[in-house]
């Protein structure tokens, strides 16, 4: 007798300084007969153990071993934020057979700039010296666009409660791990699954430009600009975000 496949499985990474729960209004709506699964990253959430490499390949290799752990052989829908996308381009590379479709919502292929790997090593100088909250304290509020930043008190409240909450070690590791990175745009343009590209016209940390001329780089690609959104376009804008991956997931998993 041949074994059940699993259902249709969707993936969805956190950024950094977040944790699975940011995705918990995003997924209630969605249909009951897909599997969801919303891991901790190495660091953050309840995800505790220590971390010895926060480069986005071992992140990628953690989320490998926690698929094999819930038992889900088959390719999944990968959806993801910011960070959470560095974590998805890795894997993706390594793991080609693992992946069913991609979603990158406020995320990039593109490698650190120059300026953005100073600015992380100053943010490091700075959480080292006055510490997470501190940090979170300014860290979290330009990520929203300027219109939503005090209409959607709530969700900042909670992004600043979970960063607040994330080690210093998670911080510091996960910045440095970030800047680091290579350029992964060559998956984009040979990728043999599909790929979302949610980018906010807003967005302090991926330029839109940027997040524009990857979504062209796809063989089977499709994009979300928003307008209302900054980096946070799961959160900004949840109902045109959800609208565009579930559209990428019937198309994935042909329902």
């Amino acid at each position: 007798m041949t074994p059940a496949s699993t259902p249709p499985t969707i993936v969805f990474l956190h950024g950094f300084a977040e944790s699975r729960e940011v995705w918990t209004d995003f997924t209630r709506p969605f249909p009951a007969d897909y599997r969801l699964l919303t891991p901790n990253l190495p660091g953050h959430g309840t995800n505790l153990a220590p971390v010895p490499d926060f480069s986005m390949e071992a992140q990628a290799r953690h989320v490998i071993d926690y698929l094999n752990q819930k038992g889900c052989p088959d390719p999944v829908l990968l959806v993801c934020h910011s960070m959470g996308g560095y974590v998805a381009l890795a894997l993706a590379e390594r793991w080609p057979q693992r992946v069913a479709g991609l979603a990158l919502i406020n995320s990039t292929a593109l490698p650190d700039t120059d300026e953005k790997r100073q600015n992380r090593e100053k943010n490091i100088g700075f959480v080292e010296k006055y510490g997470v909250g501190k940090f979170m304290e300014s860290f979290v509020r330009p990520l929203f666009a300027p219109i939503n930043r005090d209409r959607l008190t709530e969700a900042r409240g909670l992004l600043e409660e979970i960063g607040k909450a994330t080690p210093e070690s998670t911080i510091t590791g996960a910045l440095r791990g970030m800047a680091a990175r290579p350029e992964r745009t060559q998956l984009l343009r040979k990728a043999a699954f599909p790929v979302l590209m949610v980018a906010g016209k807003h967005d302090v940390a991926v330029h839109f430009e940027d997040a524009v001329r990857q979504a062209a780089m796809p063989p089977i690609g499709s994009a979300l600009f928003l307008e209302g959104s900054g980096h946070l376009s799961y959160l900004e804008q949840p109902e045109a975000t959800r609208r565009a991956v579930l559209a990428l997931a019937e198309a994935v998993f042909g329902r």
